[in-house]
């Protein structure tokens, strides 16, 4: 079985899918059978007719890619938002009076705006492309008894591939051969450690991330060789599957785009109904239809804020630019403040929160434990009280330098593994004892070995030293110690085996979350080999080795941080329940008794009650794909808005599906990075505490500037239906409002935007979803600001005219109220509840920069004879100056008395 002759005719596959055979539990399979029901031979592989049809029939091996939005569809989308719509409203008003340069100004806005929106989407889709290029390589393959090097996109089920340390895997295979064959699985299933393969079959339950017998798309073998008979191409690989995950991930409003689109619909309404109101007014009042209509239109375009949209995109860039600065990049503007609303961060464990690199913590050897000081790969640190290592300790550290395959070496500073990450730590351990694995294994040359295989779970290799030949053990501690006869004491001497000892310890180092391995030998006679030791011989126990990929330490103070600002951090992670607890006990996600969910338990749960389960547990362990896409839509469900870190290709889903995804730009894959919303540029979880409080200032800043631009609108609207239902001259014309909005929202509301951020913004709890942009005070104060503005224009107006002053002087004297408030009104701004003098006067120049151009801008209006005649705008003296001014004093002093009483 598992040989097809020549000139046989297989039998057909069993297709459902391109791609793809029948779906079969292939690990379930026997590798004979495996290859029996694809047709393949496992000494020939397959014959390049085969190859022909089946490549009809299922296409190239490469991931379909999304069908994505075109270049023309994309930009037309960027007119439909509601903001945008608002603002081509403005546009369409004006151009119906008949003022085109006015007109070609708004929709000049609009298109700027569309413009910064497509380009930032036209990166945001290409997650599948990166998907395709993660397993594009070359592979080796038999075909017609002979070994070919081909691209990876030529493959068929059936193909025999052959794999090498190194190699990436081109399609999911069931191996059926292997030799000393490790995978790094990590972007895949999230274990933090190196798999070891063989072709044995599997019970059908057995989890993705234990199927030694396969071998996955995308993931790396980095030791051994083997081979195995591709069963899943293309599309219908596991990687294939996450991006079908990914493509069904609808893209998610943030919740600031949800809340602006919920405010400007409100802002259409009232604006709606006060122009109705003035043109309902105006016929009661016996005027023509037409003067209502375009008195209506004036309304209109005072009470439509048309900066709000540009403010919105500028302050949402100064924010990227500032991220940019500390270390995270923002692919999606937004993004920037919805880190600042984020109520729960989900996290991956391996690379995010912790080093990525396996760290000696603890040896046992002698019966005494040796604490072991340093972090990483990099040799320094000591162990114990750095006096010399003999004995039973030096031997542990001398069997895990000889038994072991992995290379330390140095590159731009950085210490780096070539090779297994847990045989990696075994070398820089011993480099802390002054041992260096090159002189060793020059001094002790490795005569046989027998490679670790999962089923044995040892390793063993055979050395000369001094004349006398040793095997030595290294791997599970329950596999070695019952073989184990005697143990060697703290200076090398053979002695009675402490059973009950060892086992202590090894208990004790698994709760504090150490992997534990365990360290013997054999001495060999000189004439047998490594097959003739039998499996009843008696090995002396040398000792433990407790290893950790430890926590980042500025991920703890990060942690803590994000608590601080009321932020809970969960863990979800592919790696074993109690080395995920104890990395989270000791980052301060979890707590002395707080529970561990894995996800064959999370399995378990419907929705409801997975619901209830994300609310009480912080740490989620042994989680596949779809579960960590059920966790973040269970917190969603929960009214969080959620953030996602992660850097392998099994985070993907997840990542699109949260809030926000964070991508870590060092250690993650491209597919994670272009799921991603933010990409972390040092793969630092620190960063992200500078995410949310840089999100957080961006949406302050944006709430400053709508405080700051409403009651300058709604005062415009007011001054027009104070007129209207006075029966009096309109105080400013359409031109004039346009003008106010345009310039003032520029040069005095956008230096807002550079507002530094304020102290103890990371000491308030996240606002709450459901929270609308402005709360009743902030209402409140844009009432009480209208009212002022009112009161001061259409006041002085009407003064000016019963001076005797022209109607053109006295629309002048109105139109410089609006603007002399607004700068006013600008500094209270600076901070909704703090004084300017408490703020700091000159802690923005932005501000004082805009004041001074505004100031120019207005003398050139008043004065300009050009301006005069556009606008319809007049020069006024000294004494009209000094009414202007004294209104916009008198109502920077009522908002700071009201900011001050509010407070106490």
């Amino acid at each position: 079985m598992g040989r097809q002759r020549k000139g046989d005719l297989p039998p057909p596959l069993p297709e459902t899918a391109k791609g793809a055979v029948q779906s079969i539990a292939w690990h379930c399979l026997a590798a004979d059978e495996a290859a029996a029901r694809l047709a393949a031979s496992f000494e020939d592989g397959l014959g390049e007719d085969e190859i022909a049809r089946r490549r009809a029939t299922h296409g190239e091996n490469r991931i379909s890619p999304k069908p994505g939005k075109g270049p023309v569809l994309r930009l037309a989308l960027q007119f439909v938002q509601p903001l945008v719509l608002v603002l081509l409203l403005a546009g369409l008003v004006t151009a119906i009076l008949g003022e085109w340069v006015d007109a070609g100004v708004i929709f000049g806005v609009t298109l700027i705006n569309a413009v910064i929106g497509f380009v930032q989407e036209g990166r945001a889709e290409n997650a599948l492309a990166a998907l395709a290029r993660s397993v594009t390589s070359e592979v080796t393959v038999l075909r017609g008894g002979c070994k070919q090097r081909l691209s990876s996109t030529q493959l068929v089920p059936g193909d025999v591939v052959l794999l090498a340390a190194g190699d990436k895997v081109p399609a999911d295979l069931r191996l059926f051969r292997a030799k000393d064959l490790q995978a790094i699985e990590a972007a895949l299933t999230g274990e933090s450690t190196a798999v070891a393969k063989h072709g044995e079959a599997l019970p059908e339950g057995t989890l993705l991330a234990e199927r030694a017998n396969m071998a996955y798309a995308g993931t790396v073998m980095i030791s051994g060789q083997g081979a195995g008979v591709v069963v899943a191409i293309g599309d219908r690989t596991e990687t294939g599957r996450i991006s079908r995950l990914i493509a069904a991930a609808p893209d998610l409003t943030t919740p600031l785009t949800r809340k602006m689109a919920e405010f400007s619909n409100w802002l259409l309404l009232a604006i709606g109904l006060l122009a109705l109101f003035t043109f309902a007014v105006g016929m009661w009042r016996g005027e023509s239809a037409f003067d209502m209509f375009m008195a209506a239109v004036a309304l209109a375009v005072g009470a439509i804020p048309e900066g709000l949209p540009a403010a919105m995109t500028i302050t949402l860039a100064i924010g990227v630019s500032r991220m940019a600065r500390r270390r995270a990049i923002i692919r999606k503007l937004p993004a920037v403040e919805t880190l600042g609303s984020t109520t729960v961060i989900c996290s991956d464990k391996t690379g995010t929160l912790t080093e990525n690199q396996m760290t000696v913590r603890e040896l046992y050897a002698g019966g005494m434990r040796t604490a072991v000081a340093g972090s990483g790969y990099s040799p320094n640190g000591r162990i114990g009280d750095g006096q010399p290592v003999t004995g039973a300790l030096r031997e542990c550290l001398l069997a895990g330098v000889l038994c072991n395959d992995a290379a330390l070496r140095k590159s731009n500073r950085h210490w780096e593994v070539v090779g297994d990450p847990t045989e990696g730590a075994l070398l820089v351990v011993a480099r802390k004892a002054g041992l260096d694995e090159r002189t060793l294994q020059k001094l002790f040359p490795r005569l046989d070995e027998i490679p670790f295989d999962s089923m044995r779970q040892y390793m063993v290799t055979l050395h000369e030293i001094e004349g006398a030949r040793f095997a030595y053990f290294k791997g599970a501690l329950e596999k070695l110690l019952p073989r184990s006869l005697a143990m060697l004491d703290g200076d090398g001497a053979v002695v009675e085996l402490r059973h009950d000892e060892i086992e202590q310890v090894a208990r004790g180092m698994a709760a504090e979350g150490l992997r534990v391995l365990a360290v013997a030998r054999l001495a060999v006679d000189s004439a047998r080999s490594l097959d003739a030791v039998g499996s009843d011989e008696g090995l002396q126990f040398v000792g433990l080795v407790g290893m950790v990929d430890p926590p980042r330490a500025k991920a703890i103070a990060a942690v803590r941080t994000c608590h601080t600002a009321g932020i809970v951090v969960k863990m979800i992670t592919g790696d074993h329940a109690v080395t995920a607890l104890s990395i989270a006990r000791q980052l301060g996600i979890a707590k002395i008794g707080q529970p561990v969910l894995t996800g064959r338990e999370l399995a378990a749960l419907d929705d409801e009650e997975l619901r209830h389960a994300v609310h009480r547990v912080n740490v989620f362990a042994r989680v596949e794909p779809e579960q960590k896409l059920r966790l973040v839509r269970a917190l969603q469900a929960n009214g969080e808005v959620v953030a996602m870190t992660g850097d392998g290709v099994n985070d993907a889903p997840a990542l699109k599906q949260a809030d926000i995804g964070i991508a870590m730009g060092l250690g993650g894959t491209e597919v994670a990075k272009d799921a991603a919303d933010m990409v972390l540029t040092d793969d630092d979880f620190a960063a992200i505490e500078a995410a949310v409080e840089e999100g957080r200032g961006v949406y302050d800043n944006l709430v400053k500037f709508i405080t700051w631009t409403l009651p300058t609108n709604f005062g415009e609207g007011l001054v027009i239906v104070a007129a209207i239902v006075a029966g009096a001259t309109l105080p400013i014309t359409p031109l004039q409002i346009l003008w106010i909005n345009m310039t003032t929202a520029v040069f005095l509301g956008l230096m807002l935007a550079f507002e530094p951020i304020e102290q103890h913004v990371m000491h308030r709890p996240p606002r709450p979803p459901a929270t609308p942009i402005l709360d009743a005070p902030l209402v409140w104060r844009n009432v009480l600001v209208s009212v002022l503005l009112l009161a001061g224009s259409f006041g002085l107006f009407l003064f000016e005219l019963a001076q005797g002053h022209s109607l053109a002087e006295a629309r002048t004297v109105a139109l410089n109220v609006f603007v002399v408030v607004q700068a006013m009104y600008l500094f209270n701004c600076r901070s909704l509840t703090l004084s300017a003098l408490r703020v700091g006067l000159f802690s923005n120049p932005a501000v004082w920069y805009g004041v001074l151009i505004m100031a120019v801008l207005q003398g050139l209006l008043t004065y300009l004879p050009l301006l005069n005649r556009l606008f319809a705008t007049a020069p006024i003296g000294a004494q009209e100056w000094i009414e202007i001014f004294a209104v916009g004093i008198l109502a920077y002093l009522v908002v700071g008395i009201e900011k001050r009483l509010r407070k106490n």
